[in-house]
């Protein structure tokens, strides 16, 4: 790192699009209380609070993989000897060197004391309100007006933001990072009640040679038409999920091997023997059904083994990771 950068008036630093920390300058350093070893290399949540860590993945991850940016988003970090530093934070999402990169810029947040003189004064005027003239009363009703349009706005950016961190923009299912935030929740509601599960991942048959013959708003279309059609035939309690690119999740609460696979014959049976127009339609299936040992990970990975067990097989089928020969 050059030394202008090194050295620049704000803070800078840089991670990598799972969150590891590539890049830090000393500004930063300085503002948070750390050495550059005692960073690089970590994840970014290291410097937060578990309320900013939410916080952080809720906002900041959706938005940035969305729009490519974040702008002057009002956050804070924790320094090394635990203390909270408000500031203003600016990302974009690159490639650099062939790898996915998040840089990020970090400004200290002073204006957050012109904010709350600004509500001093405001309050103070109130209190001054009251005490004065019908005239000024009626100043004051003004206000309270004002202040519940902007409420009223600022509770529907915050439900449109909501919605967004967790829905897919293409197919309007759930995305992969809601799907992971229930299925660690289901895993935990396993070891805590017994209360079992299954994973079926869904991959459409050949989806490349749809893009290629058809083009990308065929391809478009052939996602969204297939997610109605699973969230059709899904329960209410069930999660269904876009994984990313033609992969399709999800999560049946309740349900043995034996129902998974049943299940997932109905999904693959319906798909295949729907009218999709010119173009025909099929899905193979991977399942896995939650045991004491599986961890996020490895219940993924039993249902990812299983779908290329039916992709390797012939393609659309149903394969249930009980059922593979083990190696």
């Amino acid at each position: 790192m050059d030394i202008q950068l090194d050295k620049a008036p704000c803070g800078y630093f840089s991670i990598s699009d799972s969150g590891f920390i590539q890049s830090v300058n000393q500004t930063l350093l300085d503002m948070l209380l750390y050495d550059r070893n005692e960073l690089l290399g970590r994840p970014i949540e290291s410097t937060m609070s578990v309320t900013n860590k939410l916080f952080f993945h809720t906002y900041f991850y959706p938005y940035i993989q969305l729009y490519g940016h974040v702008d002057e988003m009002y956050f804070s970090f924790r320094t090394s000897d635990r203390q909270d530093v408000p500031v203003l934070l600016n990302g974009v999402r690159q490639e650099r060197n062939g790898e996915t990169v998040i840089d990020c810029v970090v400004l200290m947040m002073r204006k957050r004391i012109e904010h709350e003189r600004d509500i001093l004064q405001t309050k103070t005027k109130l209190q001054e309100l009251y005490q004065a003239t019908n005239e000024a009363n009626q100043k004051l009703e003004r206000l309270h007006e004002e202040y519940e349009i902007k409420q009223q706005e600022l509770e529907r950016i915050n439900l449109q933001l909501e919605t967004m961190a967790s829905t897919d923009p293409l197919t309007g299912l759930k995305n992969r990072r809601y799907f992971q935030d229930q299925l660690l929740a289901s895993l935990a509601s396993f070891r805590g009640s017994g209360i079992s599960f299954s994973l079926l991942i869904i991959d459409i048959d050949r989806f490349k040679s749809i893009n290629d013959t058809y083009g990308h708003p065929v391809g478009d279309l052939v996602l969204t038409n297939l997610a109605e059609l699973l969230q059709s035939m899904s329960r209410d309690r069930d999660i269904v999920a876009r994984y990313g690119g033609e992969e399709f999740v999800i999560i049946l609460p309740g349900n043995d091997q034996e129902e998974a696979i049943l299940t997932a014959e109905r999904y693959r049976s319906t798909t295949a023997s729907m009218d999709w127009g010119e173009y025909a339609i099929t899905v193979s299936i991977g399942v896995a059904t939650v045991t004491q040992e599986d961890t996020e990970q490895t219940i993924v990975h039993q249902a990812d083994l299983a779908l290329y067990a039916s992709k390797s097989g012939g393609r659309n089928q149903v394969t249930h990771s009980a059922n593979l020969v083990k190696g």
